[in-house]
C-alpha cells in the first residue's frame, strides 16, 4: 500500500531528459537487441488494486482492448523485419478479459515465440471458454506458454489486503486448475512488508509445498519478487556515472531488450511505448511501429531508477 507519510517527489527531479537536477548527464539506454514485446491488453481488470501502477480496475478504460489483426501488425513486423524477438508477453489490466486473448496467444505461438500471460488467475481466467481455449493451447504448445500469477504475498492476511477480501483463495483456485491441467506457471510476489528476499522466498515455499503446486520458490525464473513502485516516492536519479558506481550495465535494464505496445482509449491505432511501467506517459511514447521506437530511452522517471537500475527488476522471463 501507499504510505501515506512517504515525502513528496523532487519535482524538479525526472524533468529533462538530458540532465538530472543537479546538470549531471542523465543516462539512457539504447536498445541493444528487441527480445521481448509486451502487448498491453487493455486496463480494465476484474479487481481493483491497493496499489497498482498502471491502476488496472472494473471502470479503467484508458488502455482500450487492443485486437488480434493489431497484434498480428506487429508479430508481422518482426518477422519482415528480421527482429530478433524471442518472447511476447501480455500484461493488463487483466489479459483475460480480452475477448480475443486465446486467439492473440495462439496466433504469437503458431509463429514461434515463448509468450507469457501475466494474470491474477481469478474468475476472468477460469471462465468455461477460457479454461477450453487454455487448455488446447496447452497441448499443443506445452511449455512454450507460461501464466505468471499475481500473487502479492504468501499468506491470505497481506496478500487480500491489497487485492480484496477472498482474493488469495480465488487465486489459489486458479493456481490449482493450471497445475492440473499441466499448464506452466510461476508467481510474482510483492517486496512491500519489510521480509528479506530470502525470509519471503521461504514463506512461498512453504506455501507451494503445502499446496503442492510445484513451483520453487529459489528460482528466480519461478517466483519473481518485484521491488515496490511509488511513483510519489523521493527516488534518486540515474546519471551516466551510475553505472560505474553501481557496477551495472544498460544492457541489463528493461528497455535495452524491449518494447510494450499499448491502444489508448478512442485512439484509431496502437502505439509503442519503452517499456511496461509507464503506458502513460507520453515522454515514453517512441513511435507507431517498433521501426520507430528503436531510439535510446532516457531514464527521466522514478520507476526506472527504484524498479529498474536500484531494484534489478525486469517484468521478462
Amino acid at each position: 500500500m501507499k504510505d501515506q507519510h512517504a515525502p513528496t517527489v523532487d519535482r524538479a527531479k525526472f524533468a529533462d531528459p538530458d540532465r538530472t537536477a543537479d546538470g549531471a548527464p542523465r543516462a539512457k539506454v539504447r536498445l541493444e537487441r528487441l527480445r521481448t514485446l509486451w502487448i498491453n491488453t487493455g486496463t480494465l481488470c476484474n479487481i481493483t488494486c491497493a496499489n497498482c501502477y498502471i491502476e488496472s480496475s472494473p471502470v479503467n478504460d484508458r488502455l482500450a482492448y487492443i485486437r488480434l489483426d493489431e497484434v498480428v501488425a506487429y508479430l508481422d513486423e518482426i518477422a519482415g523485419e528480421g527482429l530478433p524477438v524471442k518472447e511476447i508477453g501480455f500484461t493488463g489490466g487483466e489479459p483475460f478479459m480480452n475477448p480475443e486473448i486465446i486467439e492473440m496467444l495462439e496466433e504469437a505461438l503458431v509463429r514461434g515465440f515463448e509468450v507469457l500471460v501475466l494474470t491474477n488467475a481469478m474468475r476472468p481466467m477460469m471462465r468455461p471458454r477460457l479454461q477450453a481455449g487454455l487448455r488446447m493451447l496447452g497441448t499443443r504448445f506445452g511449455p512454450r506458454l507460461t501464466l505468471r500469477v499475481s500473487l502479492d504475498h504468501y499468506t491470505p492476511a497481506l496478500h487480500d489486503a491489497e487485492r480484496g477480501a477472498g482474493s488469495f483463495d480465488r487465486a489459489l483456485e486458479g493456481m490449482h486448475w493450471l497445475a492440473r491441467e499441466g499448464l506452466r506457471m510461476s508467481v510474482a510476489g510483492r517486496s512491500i512488508w519489510g521480509e528479506s528476499e530470502a525470509q519471503a522466498r521461504a514463506g512461498y515455499a512453504a506455501l507451494f509445498e503445502a499446496e503442492g503446486l510445484g513451483i520453487d520458490a529459489f528460482d528466480p525464473a519461478q517466483l519473481v519478487i518485484f521491488p515496490e513502485m511509488d511513483a510519489n516516492a523521493d527516488v534518486p536519479e540515474i546519471t551516466e556515472a551510475c553505472w560505474g558506481i553501481l557496477g551495472k550495465s544498460p544492457g541489463e535494464v528493461m528497455c535495452a531488450s524491449a518494447r510494450m505496445v499499448v491502444k489508448r482509449k478512442g485512439a484509431e491505432h496502437p502505439v509503442v511505448v519503452a517499456c511496461t511501467l509507464l503506458p502513460y506517459d507520453p515522454r515514453f511514447e517512441m513511435g507507431r511501429t517498433l521501426a520507430e521506437a528503436g531510439g535510446a530511452v532516457a531514464l527521466n522517471h522514478p520507476h526506472c531508477a527504484k524498479f529498474c537500475v536500484l531494484g534489478g527488476a525486469s517484468c521478462s522471463a
